[in-house]
Order: structure tokens, then C-alpha cells, then sequence
């Protein structure tokens, strides 16, 4: 039987979901807190059910041994490199200070195969997380989410250029804080979770705003000209309101926390995010979702309202999965 729809949630729990599209196979990481886990699907609907594979457990003391965070995995210069938050142990505002974006290698073509190489931490300026790594006009770039020039306790986006994947040079530049009312919410004053999405001539930064746990957690938008220099605040335009936000009609609350991918054919864009089928359920309720997104008319991408998981979606364009 081919599958021709589907239903969200593609994995639960599943927090901080991450896709990355390789060739015919999709790649797909989630926060486990514990270790690192990777799973690979040919089909973009099939991620939570896909082979797993634990590429990475952390020593039982040290910088890295706690708190496994957001794992996002990437393939730069031919190689592949997985970032993830961690930190030594501690908890509450000092295990903030402690907490840094650390950075896996694999040489091998395969990422379940070859051997997963630490490369330790990237040097950011600040304490932080949620590192991810972009390419534009034949340059690295680093952007993730500090605890630094940010007065109240809670955290900025930062961008840093890079000379290879794990070593960031010069500044570390702020582009965003937190500075409307809807990203405030549940109690800290967050930017989190940034991911690039490049079309149209524009280069759109989605990031998470507010507390993950909080109802009203949900994404913002940075956007600049491709021909714009990005290590210049300026060159970015902040929108002033969310871009994706709770459905309390359909059920969904706290989306975000998210990244992008394509159909098999290449002719959808989809967004993967997580979300809360339930108000005030808590961030350990949070689920991996996937939906179709669009364009408008002025090249700013359209990702509509977050889908109820009663909904059944058709399957990404080009796929099909024996059951």
C-alpha cells in the first residue's frame, strides 16, 4: 500500500527538530538530552520512523557531559559536521554562562558511517546556544543564540564569520533582541533557534522568540538582500510580529524551534518545527510537525497557521513509502 497522506506529529516527544536533505535521503536529529541520535528516511514524511543510530554519548563529566541540546546536522566542504548546546552540569542562570555549541566530524560520505570526531566548542564571544551554520558568496557563517551585551536575563542572536566550521573570526555581531511584547513571554526575554533560508534574492533568518514551555513560543524573522553585508546590523529587517504562532483553534501551542526542507522533487518547501497539543503542557510534551509552506507575492515566505494533528496532509510531492 502506498501512503498518500499522513498525520503530524512525526515524532513524540521530538523537540528542537532538525532535517537536512542529502541526494534521495533525508537526515533528521532531535533533542535527547542524553546522547546524540541521528536517523536517516527517503521520504521527507517517514523522519520518526526512519533508521536511528546513537553517533555520540558524552563523558560523564566535563564541559560537554550535560544537557544535550539541539543537534543540527550539516555538511560543509564535503564533510560532515553536527553542532549541538551543552554544559558542564549546572542548572538555572550559571548553567547558562556555562553553556556552549559544541561540534562533531565525519569524513566518510555516509554519516552513519566513518567515526564522529569532536572538534570541541565553537569560540563564541558569549555563553550560548542553538548554534547553525550558514554558506553565502562563498563565506562560512555562524549565528546562534548568546547570553551577553543583552541586559535582561534571557538572550540575542549573534553572527560571526568563520575560517572553518568550528573557529568563528572577528566580532560577534547582535542582529536581534528581544524587544516586543510577544517575545517575552513565560518569563525571559528570548531569541533562540536560528535557521537561514535563502530565496528570492533575500536571506530570511527564522528564530524562536520566548520561552519554549510558554504557549506563545513561536517565530520571528530577520531578512536582508543577498547583496547586503550580513555582519552589519543594520542590513537586517526585523518584522514586528511572529511568522508562525499558536492555533488554539487547531490545537497547537508553542510552535517553534524549527527548520526547513524540500520535497523529494524539489518542487514544496516544508517546515519541521515542534510543538504542544495541549495549553500550558509543558516543553516535555513538545512534538515534531511537519507542513507545506508558500511564497507570497512580494518573495517573503507564507508558513500559514500551524496544522491540528486531526488533519491528515498530503505527502511531500514526489514521495511514496511502502507500508
Amino acid at each position: 500500500m502506498i501512503k498518500s497522506t499522513f498525520q503530524n506529529p512525526l515524532l513524540d516527544p521530538g523537540a528542537d527538530p532538525w532535517v537536512y536533505k542529502e541526494d534521495d535521503m533525508y537526515y533528521f536529529m532531535v533533542t535527547r538530552r542524553t546522547h546524540l541520535d541521528l536517523w536517516k528516511s527517503p521520504t521527507l514524511s517517514g523522519i520518526g520512523n526512519g533508521e536511528r543510530k546513537t553517533i555520540w554519548t558524552p563523558p560523564k563529566e566535563g564541559i560537554n557531559s550535560h544537557f544535550l541540546w539541539a543537534p543540527e546536522i550539516h555538511k560543509l566542504n564535503g564533510k560532515w559536521y553536527v553542532y549541538f548546546t551543552a554544559n558542564d552540569g549546572k542548572v538555572g542562570k550559571e548553567g547558562d554562562m556555562t553553556r556552549k555549541i559544541f561540534v562533531l566530524e565525519n569524513s566518510s560520505q555516509d554519516p552513519f558511517a566513518g567515526e564522529w570526531i569532536e572538534r570541541g566548542y565553537v569560540n563564541t564571544e558569549y555563553p550560548g546556544l542553538d548554534g547553525t551554520v550558514f554558506e553565502h558568496n562563498e563565506r562560512l557563517y555562524f549565528v546562534y543564540a548568546g547570553y551577553g551585551q543583552f541586559p535582561a536575563y534571557g538572550s540575542a542572536l549573534y553572527i560571526a564569520e568563520m575560517t572553518d566550521p568550528w573557529t568563528l573570526i572577528g566580532p560577534n555581531v547582535m542582529i536581534s533582541k528581544p524587544e516586543y511584547e510577544w517575545e517575552m513571554q513565560g518569563g525571559m526575554a528570548i531569541n533562540e533557534g536560528p535557521v537561514m533560508l535563502k530565496r528570492n534574492g533575500k536571506l530570511f533568518l527564522i528564530y524562536s522568540a520566548s520561552t519554549t514551555w510558554s504557549d506563545d513560543y513561536s517565530l520571528g524573522m530577520l531578512t536582508v538582500s543577498a547583496k547586503s553585508d550580513v555582519m552589519n546590523a543594520q542590513s537586517w529587517d526585523k518584522s514586528p510580529a511572529p511568522v508562525f504562532k499558536k492555533s488554539v483553534e487547531n490545537s497547537v501551542f508553542a510552535p517553534g524551534h524549527n527548520g526547513f526542507s524540500q520535497s523529494p522533487d524539489g518542487t514544496e518547501d516544508w517546515i519541521v518545527y515542534h510543538a504542544i497539543s495541549e495549553s500550558e503542557g509543558g516543553s516535555d510534551r513538545r512534538s515534531t510537525r511537519i507542513q507545506k509552506f508558500g511564497w507570497k507575492a512580494d518573495g517573503t515566505p507564507d508558513f500559514g497557521v500551524p496544522l491540528s494533528t486531526s488533519v491528515s496532509i498530503q505527502v511531500p510531492s514526489g514521495e511514496s513509502e511502502s507500508e
